[in-house]
């Protein structure tokens, strides 16, 4: 349908957007608006609006734009998008980030439907997108009766995906990402990299043609302030980390626990990564007999998932994080680690490729096996007040600890990050309500100078 009433406004700056410089006008009294990242293409597009309606020339009711320039609506689905933007994204992406990609667009496929009868379980449609529309790789697969039906009925429901331009379509969407499946408030680090997944997969329709802009940039959500920071009450103490590592010598049978030692003792005296620990070979060690050594991080290990790999393995091989590939990283390690590192190479060896840790059997190791190691640890270790409380919690709390120890000791940021293998200011910001014990020294400096 055309209409020749139209009113084209001044621009506006949107401070804060990455396309900051917005045109707005009205076609019969419906507001339509296009934002661009400099002010000559704002410019230019608002002249362009202008002259056809100097002209006498009819705009496009559902577009807004001159019939000239209004293009046919393509009939392709929002879920049709998704799994085309799953499959430009698959290639290159690492296993851990395919499972999150998939995971956010289950969230959000689902509140993207018309009014449509014989909705399916809601679990079995999770579980249709996350382990077949989303995962390319298992969609040569036939998934089970319930599952199949529920793909189906999404196939037929799910919206065009011209229908997401209108704002109350992606404030509905916004609004599935804040909440969990059971309707309670979603983390919001996990609202954070859900919507941007969703933002992402609406600008590769930009990119296509499809969208004549970001629809999300529109909208006024906001989502909830993410907490960087470590909470400091999950920091261990030297001696406290020592009665740690002493409680899995105690763990399980056949040296389960003592076999794991070395491991945690990585993530706190060289601040290292359960997945870069857990690639650890014999061969990256430099052991001192009196002084300081030193490890040299050459990748990591993450565990993924059998689907989202490449080989169909649990574990991925992977560079280093935030380091191109085949970077290093350094790492000095204090003389006790060199002596921890030294006797469980004594006592267990290294494997078959070089790789210091193992499962009991001689696999990789699986992080719900040192996750039990670990748990079972603070019980044996800790006060039953301390095992109650975040304190070291979780086996990457030990990195936390080691990286607010050397903060703590007066080394550098600019050092600290280097060894932990962060930014600066991230380093800053993560760690900032951990940096403790100089108030004095600060204090008394600031006494000189005001005498």
């Amino acid at each position: 349908m055309t209409v020749y009433d139209v009113r084209i406004w001044e621009l506006r700056k949107l401070d804060g957007r990455r396309r900051p410089w917005q045109v707005r006008w009205t076609v019969s009294g419906s507001e339509k608006s296009r934002t661009f990242a400099t002010k000559a293409l704002a410019e230019g597009f608002r002249s362009e609006l202008n002259q056809s309606a100097r002209r006498g020339e009819a705009f496009d009711k559902t577009s807004g734009l001159p019939a000239r320039m209004a293009r046919v609506p393509s009939s392709r689905s929002w879920l049709d998008h998704a799994r085309a933007y799953v499959d430009m994204k698959w290639p290159k992406a690492a296993a851990n980030s395919r499972e999150s990609m998939a995971e956010s667009l289950a969230t959000v496929s689902p509140a993207l439907v018309k009014a449509r009868g014989g909705a399916p379980d809601g679990r079995a449609l999770r579980r249709g997108l996350i382990g077949w529309a989303f995962c390319p790789r298992r969609r040569v697969i036939t998934p089970l009766d319930d599952v199949a039906s529920a793909l189906r009925w999404l196939a037929k429901a799910s919206r065009p995906l011209v229908e997401l331009a209108e704002p109350s379509v992606i404030r509905t969407a916004l609004d599935a990402l804040a909440v969990t499946l059971d309707g309670r408030p979603a983390a919001a680090e996990t609202i954070r990299r859900k919507r941007a997944v969703f933002y992402n997969a609406l600008e590769f329709a930009v990119e296509l043609g499809e969208l004549e802009a970001n629809p999300i940039d529109r909208v006024k959500w906001r989502a909830p302030e993410i907490g960087v920071h470590v909470d400091r009450r999950v920091v261990a103490s030297p001696a406290q980390v020592r009665e740690l590592l002493t409680g899995c010598t105690y763990v399980g049978r056949r040296d389960r626990g003592r076999r794991l030692v070395g491991f945690f003792a990585c993530l706190y005296f060289a601040a290292l990564r359960p997945s870069e620990a857990a690639a650890l070979r014999e061969g990256d060690c430099r052991f001192s007999r009196s002084g300081w050594g030193e490890l040299v991080l050459t990748g990591s290990l993450p565990a993924s998932g059998t689907r989202w790999t490449d080989d169909g393995a649990v574990h991925e091989a992977r560079g280093l994080k935030h380091r191109p590939a085949r970077d290093t990283r350094v790492v000095p390690i204090p003389p006790e680690l060199c002596s921890i590192l030294r006797d469980h190479v004594a006592r267990f060896g290294a494997g078959a490729d070089g790789r210091l840790f193992r499962s009991e059997r001689g696999g990789r190791l699986q992080p719900s096996a040192y996750w039990y190691v670990w748990s079972q640890a603070r019980r044996l270790a800790l006060p039953e007040d301390l095992a109650a409380s975040p304190l070291a919690a979780r086996p990457y709390d030990l990195r936390h600890a080691g990286v607010s120890l050397w903060l703590n000791a007066g080394v550098p940021a600019t050092e600290v990050a280097a060894r932990a293998g962060h930014s600066v200011d991230v380093l800053l910001k993560v760690y900032a309500k951990c940096i403790d014990g100089q108030g004095d020294v600060l204090n008394a400096r600031i006494d000189t100078a005001l005498s």
